[in-house]
Parts: structure tokens; sequence; C-alpha cells
């Protein structure tokens, strides 16, 4: 029987950190600021913006919430952006996805000033998470990765399966992988075999979205298994993208849902943002 990686452990124990690190700097009277604006009223954006809100307040970061109506034109969104950018005392911004539809998300993460960019989406970002140079990684990602790490497993030389290639995920995963020496390979909905592929994954993150698509035959004997996929279920409750009970009969680890990534994603934004208030501070001096 797999053993869990708790999201809600490890969340906690990198909140602490963060909180450690901010109370110190406010010692020296040096605030630590995430600006977050919303538009309109997506009920899921909204528990994930709240939620964001109460890890700031855990962690000692104040917290700007700008909510903005779901007719917002892209104009007055870009500038609402830009007088974050210029704003000093904002240290990390993020815009909420889903955008409404007559809004380029293109356009929006593309206005985030990278020295902001605390969900690590701007070109500028993402060119150096490719390269290999510091920058900030985007969170699911990273919570992902530090997951692993938990395990005390070794990824060098490790066989990585991602099934998933948005931009948020399953691309990052994969370099960030790749980066730890593991053997990558990127699924997609038009990879053929993929259960053959996922048998032979030391390492399978599955990023796709839909309710058990990852079944416990595709699982290999010893596998660490990280479920990114949050689905809620003709029953109403959630679940993840991996037949957790079958998975957990063959996985050595394995991530739940609720209670797995979707915390570490949260986690890791409060990381970003103390880093990024540390390297503004550094800068200003």
């Amino acid at each position: 029987m797999a053993k869990l990686i708790s999201g809600k452990e490890l969340a906690a124990r990198v909140k602490q950190e963060v909180a450690q690190e901010v109370q110190a700097l406010r010692q020296k009277q040096i605030t630590v600021r995430l600006a977050v604006i919303i538009v309109g009223e997506n009920p899921a954006s909204m528990t994930y913006v709240a939620g964001k809100a109460r890890d700031c307040e855990a962690c000692g970061i104040e917290s700007d919430v700008i909510r903005l109506p779901e007719q917002t034109t892209e104009a007055e969104l870009l500038e609402r952006v830009r007088a974050c950018n210029e704003d000093p005392s904002v240290n990390g911004l993020l815009v909420q996805l889903p955008l409404p539809k007559h809004i380029c998300e293109k356009n929006v993460i593309d206005a985030i000033a990278p020295e902001k960019d605390v969900d690590g989406f701007t070109p500028v970002n993402v060119g150096k998470m490719v390269i290999g140079e510091s920058c900030f990684l985007p969170c699911t990602p990273a919570g992902c990765l530090e997951m692993l790490r938990s395990t005390g497993l070794s990824m060098a030389g490790k066989n990585a399966v991602v099934v998933g290639r948005s931009n948020i995920v399953g691309k990052p995963m994969a370099l960030l992988l790749c980066a730890q020496n593991a053997t990558v390979t990127l699924c997609h909905s038009r990879t053929q075999d993929l259960a053959e592929i996922c048998r032979r994954a030391d390492i399978l993150v599955v990023a796709v979205g839909r309710e058990r698509f990852i079944t416990g035959d595709m699982v290999k004997p010893g596998a660490v298994v990280i479920d990114v996929g949050i689905n809620r279920g003709a029953d109403g409750k959630l679940h993840g993208d991996v037949d957790f009970e079958a998975a957990s009969e063959k996985a050595a680890f394995i991530t739940p849902v609720p209670g797995g990534v979707g915390l570490m994603t949260r986690a890791m934004l409060m990381r970003n943002t103390l880093e990024a208030a540390k390297r503004q501070r550094g800068q200003a001096e």
C-alpha cells in the first residue's frame, strides 16, 4: 500500500519557514506584499483567491485583492497591472486565471513585471527556467518537485512520465524533472500506447483534468504518483486524475486529492512572494 505524500504537512512546513523569514524582515521595517487581481466572479477562482489570502495572513504577508467586474476591458485590466508594476510597495503580483473570454490572457501575463511575477508565467521567467537560470518557478510544478523530494527518492536516472502538456503544469514539470537528471517523457492527447508508457514510469505526474483518467493497471509497482488533477465528480466530491484506490495498491508513494498538490501550489506562491521581496530589497540597497 502506497505511503501518502501529505500536501497539508509539507505546505504547513513551507509556510512556517516563510512566516519566520517574513517576521525577521518585519523587524527590519520591511513588509512583504502580494497583490492579486481577479476579474469576474468565477466560483473556483474566488475560492482560490480566498485561500491565497488566508495563506498570506498565516505567513504575515500583506495581501491586496483587487476585484474587478466581469465586463472590465482588457485595457482597464492592463492599466491595473501597470499600476501594480510601478507600486514599490507591491512585491508580488498575480492575475487570477482564467480571465473572461474577451480578455487575452497572453497580453495580460506578458504585461506583468518579471521581478513581480510570482506565478512564474511571464516569458522572461519561463525562458530562464528553460536555460536553468534562477527565476520564479511556476507554483504547481515547483510544489510537485518538493513533494517528490520529500520521499527521499533520487530522481537522477529515473524514468519520469508527465501526462498533460499545459504551459502551467505539464511543460514546466517536464523541464524541472529534466533538471533533476530524470529521463522524461511528456505525454498528451495524441500519445500512442499511453498506458504502456505510464507502466514504465518510476515517477508519474498527471495533469489532464479528467477524473480517474489513470487507472491502477497503468501504474508501475513501486512508482511515485503525483496527481495534479482536481475534478468534481458525480458524487459531488473532489477526485484526482488518478484512480486513487487502485493506484495506491501498486505505488510506493502517492498524493491524495484533496489535500495534495493544491495546498503545495499555494505554499510555493508564498515562498515566491517572499523571494520577490528579498530580491527587490537587495536591488534597492
